[in-house]
């Protein structure tokens, strides 16, 4: 068969047959009359040997090495070829994140352009002064994408970098809570943590909405945060896990602020009063976490709140009567804060 012919069936231009010829990797096994190639069957199936390893990524280098030596074993080229097949996906898909992120960021020309790669970039920095410059700066005219400041967010180990991160993302638009909730799932503490804390400071019903959903998240980490952010904002569905970090020690102060904040009304009041009052009346409560339920009924407005410190008054643990009659005192003379734990 002519080279032309060859050509047409495999698939493989006669430039390139040519090429194979003048690297010794397939020869054609005669010629005709007129000197022209004439390619056997076996040199046919060599060309489609050829082009069968270039499809996986062999150098031709490599595969005259594969089909010229009966001891070359495929077993390290292969994973050779796998690390770098990650080594390429992995920076392809760099990439496009990157203009994913550059897209998003609405860019009125390439100054803008500029300006975004550059405050991708830094954020990226080793150095933490950048990083923080880099977060404090994406208010700016051309804002850093939302996605570009989780990320960063829920990777940033230095304090005050996060701290601007959290800000950051407090500012910016829309696409920042679900992300956050999507880093709850993290089977890493820490970034759990990290997103719960980005997720308090954010304003807006969404994130109120993803932080009522994290009330029943198994981390009890996450669950004081959200607990605690929900006090602040109103929401009543976090009286039972602030009253469970009363009764852990768990920033049990901060919690019984927020059931304070909560009792401005008065149903909720009334509600906080009666699950105060019956976990100290849980036989498993302790005596260290009884005396800081005591002393949430003193934020605690109302009738029902009183009622139980009466009955706390005449308490068989003495440290648990003393505190109530003390905060009975306070009432009858008309402080209505938090006092000073005993």
């Amino acid at each position: 068969m002519l080279i032309g012919e060859v050509a047409r069936r495999s698939g493989v231009s006669a430039r390139m047959l040519r090429h194979y010829e003048s690297l010794g990797l397939v020869r054609p096994s005669g010629r005709s009359g007129s000197g022209y190639r004439e390619y056997s069957g076996e040199d046919i199936q060599r060309i489609f040997q050829i082009e069968s390893l270039r499809s996986l990524g062999l150098s031709l280098r490599e595969i005259g090495r594969a089909l010229g030596d009966p001891g070359f074993t495929p077993s390290a080229l292969v994973d050779d070829l796998i690390r770098q097949t990650r080594e390429r996906i992995a920076a392809e898909t760099e990439l496009l994140t990157r203009l994913r992120r550059i897209r998003a960021a609405q860019p009125a020309g390439w100054e803008d352009v500029l300006q975004v790669v550059a405050l991708l970039k830094a954020l990226g920095s080793k150095s933490a002064d950048v990083r923080q410059r880099a977060a404090l700066s994406s208010a700016d005219e051309v804002p850093v994408p939302v996605e570009a400041l989780v990320e960063a967010a829920l990777g940033e180990t230095e304090p005050n970098v996060a701290g601007a991160l959290r800000w950051a993302l407090a500012r910016s638009d829309g696409g920042g809570p679900a992300l956050l909730a999507e880093g709850l799932a993290s089977p890493a503490a820490a970034v759990r943590e990290r997103a719960v804390r980005s997720l308090v400071e954010m304003p807006g019903d969404e994130a109120t909405a993803r932080l009522r959903e994290a009330l029943a998240h198994p981390d009890v980490v996450v669950r004081g945060y959200a607990a605690l952010a929900l006090g602040t904002r109103g929401a009543a569905e976090a009286v039972p896990a602030l009253i469970d970090m009363i009764v852990d020690g768990r920033n049990d102060t901060d919690a019984a602020d927020a059931l304070s904040v909560l009792a401005s009304d008065t149903v909720t009041a009334d509600q906080i009063a009666t699950g105060l009052d019956d976990r100290l009346a849980h036989d498993t409560t302790e005596a260290p976490a009884r005396g800081r339920l005591t002393q949430a009924l003193a934020g605690i407005p109302g009738a029902r709140a009183s009622r139980a410190l009466v009955e706390l008054s005449h308490d068989a643990d003495r440290a648990v009567a003393l505190t109530a009659a003390y905060l009975l005192q306070l009432r009858d003379a008309g402080y209505s804060g938090n006092p000073v734990q005993m």
